[in-house]
């Protein structure tokens, strides 16, 4: 009798243990009323680094829209160096992503690991810098501004405000990349139709405030009483070149006539206190557009090759209008 209610127990306990396995789903499988548990989207985001305040936006961009979708980005910062961000793609083409997202430091030297991308069906999102290959298959889309025209926009008012002469001392973005090779493409195409606008100095200041205030004092020790004008290619650079002209005691936005791009908050800021004449706009805040690119893509639908973002030209005389809306 007793050997009959043992195994009477057991078999009970059996039953239970099979019922509570059926209506667990499994990991991946199918949920409750046998709908299937949704794959969460992921995503490698491999940045250029945080050399300004333009990037920290971007970055804080993408991630917060990646949250708030609930999407799984893989974050890879490569302070400003090609061989963490190819060693970051192919970190992301191991863990299987459905998609990276690249901001590229340079623009050539990518063919191979996006090539494995490509192998691995995996899309390949740039955003805010393009690249040259002789294979275009090997992204999907480009979504940024476009760069040359920033370059055009600046030199355009810059002509305006100087009756087109003045010297100018240029400081240029990281060697190699594409908005510092277009931004002076753009802006040396204006100048050609000035012959008294003249670009006296040029020198990379890697787009950073620090190597900005530098090169500028490097200018001034050299060239102190030529210098009329400042084109930098973006706000951090420019506002580390009025720090120096201001401890040099050169008047920036006064005696020297100083036109930037990107458009953040300090150089709204620094326009606001007389310092900084201009800024040509280059918007960062791409998230939402960049996961909607994503969705649309994994959706088989069709994407332009190159999503451009439109961008204006703010002046010193609106900034103290237009600083309480900015987001950046």
């Amino acid at each position: 009798m007793r050997w009959m209610i043992v195994a009477a127990m057991v078999a009970l306990v059996g039953c239970k243990q099979q019922a509570a396995e059926n209506k667990a789903p499994a990991a991946g499988a199918e949920g409750a009323g046998g709908a299937p548990v949704a794959k969460k989207l992921s995503v490698g985001f491999s940045q250029v680094g945080a050399e300004s305040a333009w990037r920290t936006a971007e970055t804080n961009s993408i991630r917060g829209e990646a949250e708030k979708r609930g999407v799984d980005l893989k974050f890879a910062d490569a302070q400003g160096k090609q061989a963490q961000q190819i060693q970051a793609l192919t970190s992301f083409i191991a863990q299987k992503v459905d998609a990276i997202v690249l901001a590229p430091v340079v623009e050539t030297g990518w063919d191979v690991v996006l090539t494995r991308a490509k192998e691995a069906n995996i899309p390949v999102i740039l955003v805010d810098r393009g690249i040259k290959t002789s294979d275009e298959s090997l992204y999907t889309t480009l979504i940024a501004s476009d760069f040359v025209e920033e370059g055009r926009m600046a030199a355009e008012w810059l002509a305006k405000k100087t009756n087109g002469k003045a010297n100018i001392y240029e400081l240029q973005g990281t060697t190699g990349a594409a908005p510092a090779i277009d931004r002076k493409k753009g802006f040396e195409e204006v100048l050609a139709k000035y012959p008294d606008l003249k670009i006296i100095k040029s020198q990379s200041a890697d787009f950073t405030r620090a190597k900005g205030k530098e090169v500028m004092e490097a200018f001034i020790k050299s060239d102190r009483e030529k210098i009329q004008a400042v084109y930098a290619h973006n706000d951090d650079m420019a506002l580390g070149a009025i720090q120096a002209l201001d401890e040099a005691g050169m008047n920036p936005g006064k005696d020297v006539t100083l036109i930037s791009v990107d458009g953040v908050k300090g150089a709204f800021e620094a326009m606001v206190a007389g310092k900084l004449n201009a800024t040509v706009e280059c918007n960062p805040l791409l998230g939402p557009l960049v996961f909607d690119t994503i969705n649309k893509v994994r959706a088989g639908e069709k994407v332009e090759k190159f999503i451009k973002s439109n961008d204006q030209l703010f002046e010193q005389s609106t900034a103290a209008q237009v600083i309480g809306s900015r987001e950046y």
